[in-house]
């Protein structure tokens, strides 16, 4: 079950035959938790993951604290995934390295996680000096495949916000050639839509190439039922200016619906008074 999960959340995307089970040990029950999360489902995802933040093992707690900010973040809620990031951060901040993890559940990728969490979340409420030093704190270069995949989006995001979207195109790049040599797809949709954007901004030529970066994010997406990432796909494919926008518009808000029906109290709340979410 466990190394079913973990295909899941890391690897081909493809469930297992009972996706919603709940594990016995706490790393499966974090993989699980992050699988839901994936699929939209983050009330189950919420009590998985409250359960764990206050376990014995700091590094599944911590783990934990920053797989729940990135599920508060996805729906709009930045103010409540910063203080959860700090929360995974004081968890392991002086725990040791420890056993290494191929996809980064240890000690040194709880701290990339909650330090990348932290300059996202500073990101989205427009603090981007704080952003970048906390990006710069992430030990990216050193970490595991997942570290670097998240690294890139984010320090692609920093530069869009900063209206020097060029620059962008180099993290972006590098977290897609990443996601994929791993074969995470979940990684690859949002490297993708990340680099798609980032080129249109950019006033690239290769226009062309982000659109269809896009639409085989979009497609990855609804084939694995990545809602968390589908609704989001579906809107920036119609702003692209796709053939059938105003058919993507209202998919994008029918999954969008979807994932809010199946989000805790905390979570629609979040998304109701957040900018980034639409109504």
């Amino acid at each position: 079950m466990e190394s079913s999960l973990r295909s899941a959340a890391f690897g081909d995307g493809v469930p297992p035959p009972s996706p919603f089970a709940v594990p016995a040990s706490p790393r499966g029950r974090l993989l699980a938790a992050i699988g839901l999360g994936a699929r939209g489902r983050y009330a189950a995802a919420a009590t998985l993951l409250n359960g764990l933040r206050t376990g014995e093992d700091p590094v599944v707690a911590s783990l934990a604290a920053s797989t729940l900010a990135s599920h508060r973040r996805q729906l709009g809620g930045h103010a409540a995934a910063l203080v959860l990031d700090g929360e995974a951060l004081t968890r392991v901040i002086t725990e040791p390295r420890g056993e290494p993890d191929p996809d980064g559940l240890d000690a040194e990728g709880a701290r990339a996680d909650a330090l990348l969490g932290l300059a996202a979340d500073n990101l989205g409420r427009g603090r981007l000096p704080a952003a970048r030093r906390l990006l710069a704190r992430a030990d990216v270069h050193t970490g595991n495949w997942r570290t670097r995949t998240r690294a890139g989006w984010v320090g692609a995001e920093i530069e869009l916000a900063s209206n020097i979207s060029a620059a962008g195109i180099a993290p972006a790049e590098m977290a897609l050639e990443t996601a994929r040599g791993r074969g995470a797809a979940r990684h690859v949709v949002k490297s993708q839509l990340v680099l798609g954007v980032t080129i249109v901004n950019a006033g690239s030529a290769e226009r062309d190439r982000a659109k269809a970066l896009v639409e085989s994010a979009r497609e990855t997406a609804q084939k694995y039922e990545f809602n968390s990432l589908l609704w989001v796909a579906c809107l920036v494919e119609a702003d692209f200016g796709a053939g059938h926008a105003d058919e993507y518009r209202f998919r994008g808000a029918e999954v969008l619906h979807a994932v809010l029906r199946h989000a805790d109290p905390c979570g629609r709340r979040l998304a109701r008074e957040s900018p980034w979410v639409p109504r």
